[in-house]
């Protein structure tokens, strides 16, 4: 079995607008996209929670099976640290859903105001920003399904693992279940990465044809 940490792409934060434009509907745009961003900083702790609790399953899975059937008792009681190791990533996880679902909500009240910008211009990268984002959020919705499923393909696995009866054939197939699902976890990671940094390009274009000064975070 192979473990392969996330390494997700997080969005540009501004510090603050420099030149103010009243209360217009691009003002109040930027307004949501930053709010959207700062309800994404959990985002990234939960990932490196997460990175930290699958580097230390890794760790167990490898002193599982570098041990012999007859240190069955050991075995037990790594599977059952790494299963606690997943139980503490689940919870993880869904922290995570919840810092972008309300990162989504906020994000989504931009919409009726990118119907009242005037300059066609504007109007029309604001949507094609607003279109990107939108499919970033679908793809971490794929992803974090995907993820939840490989989750519970481990939970089989290290269950199997204490079983005095276990059969090598059994377990080979259930480790090669891991691996399939966990590579659609990749490609699910990918896409959510590919819409990041896309979005965020969109992103900076749109505060500029807005004409709407802001400082970016180094």
């Amino acid at each position: 079995m192979r473990y392969n940490h996330l390494i997700l792409v997080i969005m540009l934060g501004m510090v603050f607008l420099l030149a103010g434009c009243g209360n217009s509907p691009e003002t109040q745009i930027y307004n949501h996209l930053e709010e959207a961003v700062k309800l994404e900083e959990g985002f990234q702790e939960q990932q490196d929670e997460i990175t930290k609790l699958e580097q230390e399953e890794q760790e167990l899975y490898k002193q599982i099976i570098e041990l012999g059937i007859e240190e069955l008792d050991q075995i037990k009681e790594f599977a059952e640290r790494a299963l606690e190791s997943i139980e503490k990533r689940d919870e993880r996880i869904s922290l995570e859903k919840e810092s972008l679902d309300a990162s989504r909500a906020e994000f989504e009240q931009s919409k009726e105001l990118i119907g009242e910008i005037k300059d066609e211009e504007v109007k029309e990268k604001a949507l094609t920003m607003y279109g990107t984002m939108i499919n970033r959020f679908d793809a971490y919705d794929i992803l974090n399904k995907t993820y939840n499923e490989s989750l519970e393909l481990e939970k089989q696995l290290y269950e199997m693992l204490q079983r005095e009866d276990l059969e090598q054939e059994a377990l080979q197939e259930q480790v090669e279940k891991v691996n399939l699902k966990y590579q659609e976890v990749i490609e699910a990671n990918s896409l959510f990465n590919d819409y990041t940094s896309e979005y965020n390009e969109l992103k900076k274009n749109f505060y500029e044809v807005a004409e709407i000064n802001v400082k970016y975070i180094d």
